[in-house]
C-alpha cells in the first residue's frame, strides 16, 4: 500500500472556500470512488467557521466528509480515523495541536493509519506535523523550530514565499547548524510525498514551488522540486 502524504504550504479552503483545486487534487489520490476525509482543525482550537468552510469545499467534491472534535465531546478516535481514506490537518498552533494529541493518544492511531494507506495531508500546521521538525509561529515573538511527529524525516516550512520572516529564519536555523536541510513549501503550492522518497510539488497557483533548501559551500541553495501544475 503506497504510504502519501501531502504537505500544502498556504491557502486552499482556509482562504478560498469552495474552490477546491488543491482539494480535488487529493480527493483524486485516493483509489476509492467515493473516498472519506476527516477534518483536524485542533490547531484552531476547533474552530467553527474553518470547520463550515471545509465542508462547503469537500461538499462539493465526490468524497464523504467528516470533522473531529476534540472540544467538544470526542468520538471514539480508533473507529473514526480508522475509517478513513484522507486525513486532512488544519492551519493553527502546531505546539499546541500536537500537545492535545498526544494527551488523546492520536498520534499512534495517525501513524498506524498511515502504514496502512491512509493519505496524510494538511495546511502550515497541517504540513508540517508530518515531519521530523517544523518551522512554526506557535510563539508570537519569533519562529522556532519544533519536534513534530516523524513520519517523514527533515524539516519543513511552509508560507516560504507569503511571510517575511520565513526566509532569513530558515536561513539562519542552516547557518547556525540547528538543522540540516529543510522542505519549504511556497502558499499555493504542496509537497506531495509517496513512501517518503518520491517528491513532487502540486502547484495550484501562480508562479509557486517547493524546494530542497541547504547550505552548500557557505551559501543557501534553495533546489526545487518537479512541478505539477493544476490549476
Amino acid at each position: 500500500m503506497t504510504k502519501q502524504i501531502i504537505a500544502i504550504g498556504g491557502g486552499g479552503f482556509g482562504r478560498n472556500p469552495g474552490e477546491g483545486i488543491i482539494e480535488k487534487y487529493i480527493v483524486n489520490q485516493s483509489v476509492e470512488e467515493n473516498p472519506s476525509i476527516c477534518f483536524i482543525p485542533t490547531a484552531t482550537g476547533d474552530n467553527e467557521a474553518y470547520k463550515v468552510n471545509f465542508y462547503s469545499t469537500f461538499s462539493k467534491l465526490n468524497c464523504s466528509p467528516s470533522h473531529l472534535d476534540f472540544f467538544k465531546r470526542t468520538p471514539n478516535l480508533e473507529e473514526l480515523i480508522f475509517s478513513q481514506d484522507i486525513i486532512f490537518v488544519g492551519g493553527g498552533n502546531t505546539k499546541s495541536m500536537l500537545a492535545v494529541w498526544k494527551d488523546w493518544g492520536l498520534v499512534e492511531i495517525l501513524k498506524e493509519a498511515y502504514e496502512a494507506g491512509t493519505i496524510m495531508c494538511g495546511v502550515s500546521a497541517g504540513a508540517i506535523c508530518w515531519f521530523e521538525y517544523g518551522i512554526t509561529d506557535s510563539w508570537e515573538d519569533e519562529l522556532k523550530i519544533i519536534n513534530c511527529l516523524g513520519f517523514i524525516s527533515g524539516s519543513c516550512c511552509p508560507h516560504y514565499d507569503e511571510e517575511p520572516e520565513r526566509k532569513p529564519s530558515l536561513n539562519k536555523f542552516l547557518n547556525d547548524g540547528a538543522i540540516e536541510d529543510c522542505y519549504a513549501i511556497d502558499g499555493g503550492c504542496a509537497l506531495h510525498i509517496k513512501d517518503g522518497v518520491d517528491y513532487k510539488a502540486i502547484v495550484f497557483s501562480q508562479n509557486k514551488n517547493a524546494y530542497l533548501v541547504n547550505q552548500h559551500d557557505e551559501e543557501i541553495r534553495e533546489v526545487p522540486y518537479l512541478r505539477e501544475e493544476i490549476f
